[in-house]
């Protein structure tokens, strides 16, 4: 039994080292990504050039998913057409492009609640410190609200995404 249970531990770390270090297709840099859709149920960020898909990727979100983001402090993932308006090198966490979040709607929403709305939605790497975790931050929904990505990701998102390309985040 002991020996059993060793090499199914040794087929899991294997298997756990081959999904770390097992390459991803990199972006086409030579294409202007000009959409963002984020598919919140399939966790799934994708860019595109002129209609073209250039990428898929994997993402974690708000450790509370499920449903659009209502107010400040919810730990969900905004849902709506939004754009990227701010680019940050400096935050807690490896790279960020802002999102628009909130717009109007979720201005008036949130206030109907009598509540604020929050701010601060991002598309980031991890946390700075701990960007050995790799690809197994997908493990889990671990944001606020933000949309993580690998440090590596953000680093190519950082440099082809414009400020101002529009950013859809649907269920």
């Amino acid at each position: 039994m002991k020996k059993l249970f060793k090499y199914i531990l040794l087929i899991i770390l294997i298997g756990l080292l081959g999904f770390y270090f097992w390459p991803e297709k990199s972006l086409d840099t030579s294409k202007k990504i000009d959409k963002i859709q984020v598919i919140k149920n399939k966790r799934e960020m994708k860019v595109f050039s002129n209609r073209e898909l250039l990428k898929t990727y994997k993402i974690s979100l708000g450790k509370k998913p499920i449903g659009k983001k209502e107010f400040e402090g919810d730990k969900r993932t905004p849902e709506g057409i939004y754009y990227i308006n701010d680019k940050n090198s400096e935050s807690g966490y490896h790279l960020n492009l802002g999102i628009s979040y909130p717009n109007e709607l979720d201005k008036e929403h949130a206030d109907k609640m009598n509540k604020k709305p929050g701010g601060l939605i991002n598309i980031h790497g991890l946390k700075n410190g701990i960007g050995f975790i790799g690809k197994f931050h997908r493990f889990f929904d671990w944001t606020l609200g933000c949309i993580a990505v690998t440090n590596k990701e953000i680093e190519e998102l950082y440099e082809n995404v414009p400020i101002g390309t529009e950013i859809e985040i649907f269920k």
